[in-house]
């Protein structure tokens, strides 16, 4: 009878080890850092029950030869803990931003929506103008005005 019950409580304190380290490693272990750079989108302060900081950095590059070299935008979405970061971040929407963040291995309500979690601002510069392309006016092919040659 008291082999059993040592037997039982050795095997409920392994579960919860194994739980809690489970835990530990799904959410509290930083998985990965390094810093993103982009144009900062937005960043807002939302939540039903816990508010939290969420923003979005938009990356911009040429996809690979899958793609055909066409350009491509990426989206980085990520969360924010700390109100001064946050606040910062604020003033800076529309301007290129290099932030630095921590990765999750999952995320928690109180902490943020995403697994990403930026932790302080690396530089912010303004943004580059877009290249805007000018739309020329194609003429028509049976019709074509001369004075546009």
């Amino acid at each position: 009878m008291k082999t059993g019950g040592k037997i039982i409580t050795a095997i409920a304190a392994l579960l919860i080890i194994g739980l809690a380290a489970w835990f530990y490693i799904k959410f509290y272990f930083t998985f990965g850092e390094g810093v993103k750079a982009g144009e900062l989108n937005q960043i807002v302060y939302k939540g039903w029950i816990w508010k939290t900081y969420e923003g979005r950095l938009i990356q911009t590059g040429f996809k690979g030869a899958k793609g055909g070299g066409a350009l491509q935008s990426n989206e980085f979405n990520f969360s924010v803990k700390k109100k001064a970061v946050a606040d910062s971040l604020m003033r800076c929407s529309g301007k290129q931003v290099e932030l630095h963040y921590r990765e999750y291995n999952g995320a928690l309500p109180w902490r943020g929506m995403q697994r990403y979690i930026v932790d302080s601002i690396v530089s912010v510069t303004p943004a580059t103008p877009s290249t805007t392309i000018p739309i020329v006016p194609v003429p028509d092919a049976e019709y074509p005005d001369p004075e546009y040659f």
